[in-house]
């Protein structure tokens, strides 16, 4: 059996865990239903958060900038204090707790890798805001939520969500012939479309650049997905649910790759629904889809041999998301021991702590937060760790995610980092953790593993053991 198989698809086995006797159908018995989150403490609503969010910019934009407008320490504080009131330091470190505690406790780790996939898919760069408010509840209400249906319902979803329609600027899209278009230029106003959702959902969600699209497809997409917006109002600005405005969408019909796409029914809104459809039929879409569960679960450079498994489970099922990930799940079981993978900074750490059973994240209590006196300095933070370790899952800097290939993470610093973080975690763990039997639980050659340490105390093992080779690759 190909122990490293455990660390592959998930976190490893832990202390307290048997060893699956048939691993594929362990792997593969996780990913037909949602598993519901663990964590034991408050799980705020996206759209609890989305109202929080709307005080923050309301307050700080329409009410303290101009009360203080002449005095910027009066500002500073002022504004020290809303952060206190709406929790703006608190929800991202509360997210991670969240995510962190279901990838160790749902009882289902593979499902919980195929969302950290999802959610870095569709990513939502580090915005306005976005991390402190609305990514963890796009991540969980939305991504989490649709990993058992099939692929177009996860990109429709993902697509039309408040994260994603404000991440891409789309509501800042105007049909320039639509009749809030005309309107504005009659007013000498600007009406035209901005192309950031429209490019994004062809290059990164769907088909990617092979499919050999042009300006005038992101163009004519840009103006069928004209109308998808968060309307805006005097106290919560942009801070409202999605709507379609029929107002701002360009008329007409509009070709993209090939095929034009006419309003169905009563509402243009359809074209778009179209549209997604057919993107995610499209053969590219299916070979980027596959290239990319294979780099990240497998290797950096998949085979054609890798991809076809999966592409053919997307043609058996049109798009099943279930059948999708248990084809992975064959192709990385039957690659195991050729191929190996560097761990990215958030999966080494749950990896590292689900092997020692170290007390993470963070429990309930350690992070109650008073949104009236000022916080505890000693309040746990689990965003700064995962900063130290160069991956904030909720901040990526591109539209494209944090990259899934070994160099991006081979540098000194963020391997010194990762030592650091060995260190710590080797302190929390458990003083009677038996080491031979969490190496021979998860690793593929334990004698060559434990012969490096071999007389080394508890805690020197977690700072040998978890920055070398065998641990930063699975």
């Amino acid at each position: 059996m190909s122990k490293s198989y455990f660390r592959k698809v998930a976190f490893g086995i832990g202390p307290d865990e048997k060893l699956p006797n048939n691993a594929v159908s362990w792997a593969k018995n996780q990913v037909d239903a949602v598993p519901d989150l663990t964590w034991q403490g408050e799980i705020p609503s996206g759209k609890d958060l989305l109202t929080r969010y709307s005080k923050w910019v309301y307050q700080d934009r329409k009410v303290l900038r101009e009360k203080h407008k002449k005095d910027r320490k009066a500002y500073r504080a002022a504004k020290d204090q809303l952060r206190l009131e709406v929790g703006e330091r608190y929800f991202e470190n509360l997210e991670l707790c969240i995510r962190h505690d279901a990838a160790l406790n749902s009882g289902a780790p593979v499902f919980e890798r195929l969302w950290m996939f999802w959610c870095n898919h569709f990513a939502i760069t580090d915005k306005d805001f976005m991390p402190e408010f609305t990514t963890g509840p796009f991540h969980r209400e939305t991504i989490r939520q649709h990993m058992c249906g099939n692929f177009t319902e996860l990109v429709t979803a993902a697509t039309t969500s408040w994260s994603m329609i404000h991440n891409l600027d789309n509501s800042e899209s105007i049909g320039p012939n639509s009749k809030r278009g005309r309107w504005r230029r009659q007013n000498g106003e600007v009406a035209t479309v901005n192309e950031n959702h429209a490019r994004e959902l062809l290059e990164l969600h769907t088909v990617s650049p092979a499919a050999g699209y042009t300006q005038k497809d992101v163009i004519a997409l840009s103006y069928i997905m004209a109308g998808w917006e968060h309307p805006h109002s005097k106290k919560r600005l942009e801070c409202n649910p999605v709507k379609f405005n029929p107002d701002s969408h360009e008329p007409g019909n509009h070709k993209v790759m090939g095929k034009t796409y006419k309003q169905r029914g009563l509402s243009p809104k359809s074209k778009l629904l179209d549209v997604i459809k057919d993107l995610c039929a499209h053969p590219n879409c299916k070979q980027f889809i596959a290239f990319k569960l294979c780099r990240h679960f497998i290797c950096d450079e998949p085979t054609e041999t890798m991809m076809q498994p999966i592409i053919d489970a997307w043609d058996a099922t049109s798009g099943d998301l279930p059948s999708i990930h248990k084809a992975l799940l064959d192709v990385a079981w039957a690659n195991s021991d050729a191929e190996q993978k560097f761990q990215n900074p958030e999966i080494w750490l749950l990896q590292l702590v689900k092997m020692t059973g170290a007390p993470w994240p963070p429990t309930p209590k350690e992070m109650t937060y008073d949104f009236k006196s000022k916080p505890n300095k000693r309040q746990r933070q689990p965003s700064r760790l995962l900063r130290d370790l160069g991956l904030s899952p909720y901040r990526p800097t591109q539209p494209n995610g944090f990259p899934d290939t070994a160099p991006e993470w081979l540098s000194p610093e963020l391997l010194i980092r990762r030592l650091a973080a060995s260190r710590e975690i080797g302190f929390r763990a458990r003083f009677d953790l038996n080491y031979d039997d969490v190496v021979r639980k998860n690793f593929d050659a334990p004698d060559e593993v434990l012969s490096h340490l071999h007389g080394a105390s508890s805690q020197q093992k977690a700072q040998l053991l978890f920055p070398s080779y065998w641990m930063l690759m699975a």
